[in-house]
C-alpha cells in the first residue's frame, strides 16, 4: 500500500495517541486503589500496545487483516470494596481521564477511517476503533458499578 502524505500525517497522529493512552494506563494503574482497576488498565494498555503494534506495520505500507469481531470483554466490571471515599474519588478522576482519552481515540480513529484510501486500511482503522469504543464502554461500566460519574 502506498502511503500518501495526508495518510502518513493520520497514522502519527494514531501513534502519538496510542502512546500516550499506553503511558496514562501505565501510570494511572500503578495510581489506582481498587486492585480491579489496576487489573483494568493494565489490560487496556495491553490493547493500546496492540494498537500501536498495527499503526507501526500500517506505516511501513503493510495492512494486517483486521479480524471479523472483537476480543471479549475482559473486565468483570463489579464493584469495588473502597477503604475511603478519598480513594474512590482519587480512581474516579482516573477513570474519567481515561474515559476522555478514549473519546478522542475514537474520535481520531473514526476521521481517519473516511482519509484512507485502501479499504483494508479502512476496515482495520474501524476495526481499532471499535475497540476503543469497547474500552470507553469498559470504564463506564466500572465507573457506574462504583458509584462514579462520568
Amino acid at each position: 500500500m502506498n502511503l500518501t502524505q495526508k495518510e502518513q500525517n493520520f497514522l502519527t497522529d494514531f501513534k502519538n495517541q496510542e502512546l500516550l493512552c499506553i503511558e496514562k494506563y501505565e501510570k494511572y494503574a500503578s495510581q489506582a486503589c481498587s486492585g480491579e482497576l489496576k487489573s483494568l488498565f493494565t489490560t487496556l494498555a495491553e490493547s493500546e500496545r496492540g494498537h500501536l503494534r498495527t499503526v507501526d506495520e500500517m506505516a511501513t505500507g503493510h495492512t494486517p487483516t483486521a479480524p471479523s469481531t472483537l476480543q471479549g470483554n475482559n473486565a468483570s466490571c463489579g464493584a469495588s470494596d473502597y477503604r475511603d471515599e478519598a480513594s474512590r474519588k482519587a480512581d474516579e478522576f482516573l477513570c474519567r481521564d481515561m474515559l476522555a482519552s478514549e473519546k478522542h481515540a475514537s474520535a481520531l480513529y473514526d476521521t481517519g477511517i473516511f482519509e484512507f484510501c485502501d479499504p483494508s486500511a479502512r476496515k482495520m482503522l474501524a476495526h481499532m476503533q471499535a475497540e476503543e469504543q469497547q474500552h470507553g464502554e469498559e470504564l463506564a461500566a466500572y465507573m457506574k458499578n462504583n458509584g462514579m460519574t462520568f
